[in-house]
Order: C-alpha cells, then structure tokens, then sequence
C-alpha cells in the first residue's frame, strides 16, 4: 500500500513548513487527487490517521478533493476532460491525447495553530 508512504512524505511536508512558519499544530490538511494518480483516497485517509498519530497533525482532518484530469489533443489541440489515461477526444475522437492534469497528488491548503 504506497499511500502509507505518501503520508510519511505529508508528514515530512508538514515537519518542514511547521519550522518554516513556526506553527506548532495541524487542524486540517486538504489535498486534491487526480483520478489519474493511482491514489485510493479511503486507504489514504486510514494511513493519514496512523502515520500522523503522535505528530504535530495527531487528530488532524484529511479533507480529499478529487478535480477532474484534462489532457490536450494532439489531433484538434482543445484540451478535453479524461476519465482514464486512455480516453479518446470527445471533441474529434483522437486517441493522441497528452495528460495535462490528474496524475498528481499535491497539498492544496493547510489550518495550522
């Protein structure tokens, strides 16, 4: 399961902004995963709870946002919603499409005391 690694990597993330900033406690962590990232969100959330345990995010909310992927066709150059990596254009049908956006997890804001 990579999302316990993930965890451990926001939690190095939060370690290291928490010196930058001088903040002492996490409340809440929100972050945005694309479809396309092969991030199970509900395995996500059950690593958040164990790896933060005893941490400056012990008790913190995971909030998951899921936003859309986009890719950019190749064929009509519109840049076009995708379900999966391997969706055709709904514009022209083109299967030369190149993801732009979805594949990647990223802290999106954080509450912090």
């Amino acid at each position: 399961m990579h999302e316990m690694s993930l965890c451990e990597s926001i939690l190095d993330i939060l370690k290291d902004q928490a010196a930058k900033d001088s903040f002492t406690r996490v409340k809440r962590v929100a972050v945005d995963i694309g479809p396309l990232s092969c991030v199970e969100p509900e395995a996500l959330k059950f690593g958040f709870d164990v790896v933060m345990r005893g941490s400056l995010a012990d008790g913190a909310v995971l909030e998951i946002s899921r936003p859309a992927a986009e890719a950019l066709c190749l064929s009509c150059f519109k840049t076009v919603p995708v379900k999966a990596r391997f969706d055709c254009c709904p514009e022209c049908g083109s299967e030369a499409l190149q993801v732009v956006s979805g594949e990647d997890l990223k802290i999106r804001e954080l509450e912090v005391v």
